[in-house]
């Protein structure tokens, strides 16, 4: 193992974002790219808004991505009195202080800076108070007086500077007596042993208050890495309005993992004009010098690409097993019927989603056929029962529908019939699958079998003769 520990730390209070998504892919691609330690932590101080369903969908999210951890899943709320220790050192360290400011004052406090043109942050009214009247309290940390700025180089963005005069005293403990954010992150990263943090840059006004803790309580100071924010294609921040944001949102959509962790990763990562890229691929190839600074713009289509990419080339035996689900959804009984692997075969060339290609295999389950209206109008005339009843003869005559025996076949209809290919398979095709879009005729004629075929054929003949 390497020395390089990274790590995952999302907050359970709703599903997995995709944006959250990919911080977890390029944690993991590079832990394993260097052979160092993916770390997933579970970020539930928030007590009121976690949840143990929101958990669960995390990680479900990240087994159906593939995303597996070395160390964990840890919890935040099982170390609160190692929190309540550190907040206690730092005040008796002379490095925070109880701030017994009511909500009412600090309201007016940043009113009146805003009227004076000043920011509106904490004027530090109780930094060197010493009395502890019997008051709702929060403890602040003290930001070190005669320092300017805090400086750090980050992994993507380069070198980065915060001018103190940008901060004030951070809340490190809320009146209930729960640590806040900053303050917890500081000590889990610390503690766990985290020596470089990749995380979404909205976190980046963040770090210069961490590191600033980090030092106040004696620890080594990890690096940094940032990665840009996913836009949506109106170049504004990714949300519900540009359609699907949750991981899981994209599997009962029929998208494939493979596909959405090759999306991800593309979304501000690259690799020369590479576009496809296996978990194998990725795991040699991933690192930070090739994360791009700028966000990512989040493209539909090239993710429905990619899908139907991974679905053309994917094992139809394993595309199977995916597809019964969506079967089910859509009331679709397959047992007892054609192979549901051949079905797939036939199916995978033209289906973009799992959806799409269980839609698609309708036909081969059905009792009995439902016509396209079009499509029985223009396919399904009077004139063409003699073309059916020939069918019904020549396919009837082939001892097994193999692709010799069926073109034998067709080249005898057409003899007797006098019309060419497309002539006779359109019709076919119509009787057979009701009109929908389906694979070559005889991919069609040999998975659904010689007696279903027949008995479709027969089922067009009644049809014409009504």
């Amino acid at each position: 193992m390497s020395e390089l520990r990274v790590r995952f730390a999302p907050s359970p209070t709703g599903y997995l974002h995709i944006g959250g998504a990919r911080t977890a892919l390029f944690n993991y691609l590079l832990a394993k790219s260097q052979d160092g330690a993916f770390v997933l932590r579970i970020e539930d101080t928030d007590v009121a808004r976690s949840t143990q369903e929101s958990v669960d969908a995390i990680l479900d999210a990240m087994k159906w991505l593939g995303l597996s951890c070395d160390e964990g899943p840890l919890y935040q709320s099982d170390r609160f009195d190692l929190y309540k220790q550190k907040v206690q050192q730092l005040l008796e360290e002379g490095k925070a202080y109880r701030c017994y400011c009511t909500a009412e004052e600090l309201d007016a406090k940043r009113e009146k800076a805003k009227e004076e043109g000043r920011k509106p942050k904490y004027d530090g009214t109780c930094r060197h108070r010493t009395d502890q009247p019997d008051a709702p309290y929060v403890v602040r940390f003290k930001l070190p007086e005669g320092r300017e700025e805090t400086t750090f180089i980050d992994r993507i963005k380069g070198d980065i500077n915060f001018h103190h005069d940008e901060l004030d005293d951070l809340i490190i403990q809320r009146t209930d007596g729960t640590p806040t954010y900053n303050f917890v992150v500081v000590i889990d990263d610390a503690e766990m042993g985290i020596n470089l943090v990749i995380r979404g840059d909205d976190h980046i006004n963040n770090t210069p208050r961490q590191i600033l803790l980090y030092e106040a309580l004696g620890y080594s100071v990890p690096e940094f890495a940032h990665v840009p924010m996913i836009l949506g294609p109106d170049k504004k921040r990714l949300s519900k309005r540009h359609g699907a944001t949750s991981v899981m949102a994209y599997q009962q959509l029929g998208y494939l993992p493979e596909a959405l962790v090759n999306y991800l990763v593309r979304l501000g990562w690259s690799y020369g004009d590479e576009e496809i890229f296996s978990m194998a691929d990725l795991i040699e190839k991933f690192s930070l010098d090739n994360v791009g600074r700028s966000a990512g713009v989040f493209n539909p289509e090239k993710l429905l690409w990619l899908n139907s990419h991974y679905i053309k080339t994917g094992d139809p035996q394993r595309l199977a097993e995916l597809l019964k689900p969506f079967l089910k959804q859509q009331d679709i009984d397959f047992e007892g019927g054609p192979t549901l692997v051949e079905v797939v075969k036939g199916l995978q060339e033209r289906s973009a989603t799992l959806v799409e290609m269980a839609t698609g295999a309708e036909f081969y389950f059905v009792d009995q056929v439902s016509y396209d209206e079009k499509a029985k109008k223009k396919f399904l005339k009077p004139e063409q029962k003699e073309l059916f009843t020939v069918l019904l003869d020549k396919l009837g005559a082939c001892p097994s529908f193999t692709e010799e025996l069926l073109e034998k076949a067709f080249a005898e209809v057409m003899e007797v019939t006098d019309l060419k290919f497309g002539k006779v398979a359109q019709p076919l095709r119509v009787a057979l699958t009701g009109g929908a879009p389906s694979p070559g005729i005889y991919d069609v004629l040999t998975v659904l079998g010689k007696d279903i075929s027949l008995q479709r054929i027969s089922q067009a003949i009644e049809i014409l003769g009504a």
